[in-house]
């Protein structure tokens, strides 16, 4: 730890880096006021967001991402926009204005819990996925009065059960719906390789695919411990045996579980099947990604490679407390969102010494360089 005392000492005498005002994407972490019906009348709920976007003034076609739901409902108020923020990232890189939001009864959203589907023996899917769908219509209505976003041209992607939330979404197309994207989309796994009344979840993959006429891609992955090889497969068959067009792919396995597949760690599987899936639908914006960051206001730590610079562009972006250490023969780690400055050099030290046969030291913490 003493070097790391000695590291923060340094930063009282460090100098702040260059003003941000013209980097490649903007960011804004806002309380999204959305419109929602039921029968006794319209609300207005607050829900916490994310949204990341060219910064530019020219409009840009909308892609909303959506979260999925912890086995334990204690979990819910756990979570957070930021959660997504990597994948955001890479969308907005790829052209589009992005948002990530919690649906009600998640995180620092207001509003209760509304997708309860029942017990485990007897659930209903299709009501629990139409809840969800319902929150992220009312976002996408919202972000469509924006000036930077294209309201003709939308697409919604989702995770696990933000992703089955994308497939109820097709079924009833809010206006400027062109496409959707699901990853590991389903709903009620209780335990790894456990599904309740998976026929049930079958049913309302069938369901929602009598109506669903949106391009779509699903991704799953083969080791997935929430949604197997054979129920997904199974969702597929059933959702467009009724009709729904949903390209289906099956990834190799993924780290200990595939359900992850979407993902920072994730992202050179899973992009080129969504720049595929963009060119073949007429989604394409860009033939090369935005950069994360201006390259001209960027001091890089010495001896970092190509990924290692990537990531300290990311770093640059994130949350305090934050830090990124190096080391002499070209390690690194970082540690952000921690409580203190202090607790976020410990977290990114032992990262970089997990790879790092020199010492790892400070390159910058929160937003001063380390000399």
């Amino acid at each position: 730890m003493k070097s790391a005392l000695l590291a923060l000492f340094c930063l009282l005498l460090a100098p702040v880096p260059s003003a941000r005002a013209a980097q490649p994407l903007a960011e804004e972490r806002t309380k999204l006021p959305v419109v929602l019906h039921d029968l006794f009348g319209d609300h207005t709920y607050l829900l916490d967001a994310l949204i990341v976007r060219p910064n530019d003034d020219r409009p840009h076609p909308l892609a909303v991402i959506s979260h999925g739901a912890p086995r334990q409902s204690a979990n819910r108020q756990k979570m957070s926009p930021e959660n997504l923020r990597d994948q955001a990232l890479e969308f907005a890189r790829r052209g589009f204005v992005t948002l990530t939001f919690m649906r009600r009864g998640y995180g620092d959203s207001e509003g209760n819990y509304a997708e309860d589907s029942g017990s485990c023996g007897s659930r209903n899917y299709a009501i629990s996925g139409r809840s969800s769908a319902e929150d992220v219509r009312a976002a996408i209505l919202a972000m469509q009065k924006k000036p930077y976003v294209d309201a003709t041209r939308v697409v919604a992607v989702g995770r696990s059960a933000g992703g089955f939330a994308s497939v109820a979404l097709a079924a009833e197309p809010p206006p400027g719906l062109v496409a959707a994207i699901s990853f590991a989309g389903g709903r009620g796994s209780d335990a790894p390789d456990s599904v309740c009344s998976p026929a049930a979840l079958i049913d309302a993959f069938a369901t929602f695919g009598k109506t669903a006429r949106v391009p779509m891609l699903w991704v799953y992955a083969e080791n997935d411990h929430y949604f197997g090889p054979s129920l997904s497969r199974a969702f597929h068959a059933a959702f467009t045996g009724a009709g729904g067009q949903a390209e289906f792919v099956m990834s190799a396995p993924f780290g200990s579980d595939g359900h992850a597949l979407f993902s920072r760690n994730g992202t050179p599987i899973w992009s080129p099947l969504v720049d595929a899936f963009l060119a073949r639908t007429g989604l394409k914006q860009r033939d090369g990604l935005l950069p994360l960051w201006d390259e001209s206001t960027i001091r890089y730590p010495t001896g970092l490679k190509t990924s290692g610079r990537e990531d300290f562009a990311r770093f640059l972006g994130a949350k305090p407390h934050k830090a990124f250490v190096t080391s002499a023969d070209g390690h690194y780690g970082w540690s952000v969102g921690r409580a203190s400055a202090e607790e976020a050099v410990e977290g990114a030290t032992a990262n970089c010494a997990k790879h790092a046969a020199a010492p790892c030291r400070p390159a910058m913490v929160d937003d001063r360089p380390v000399p």
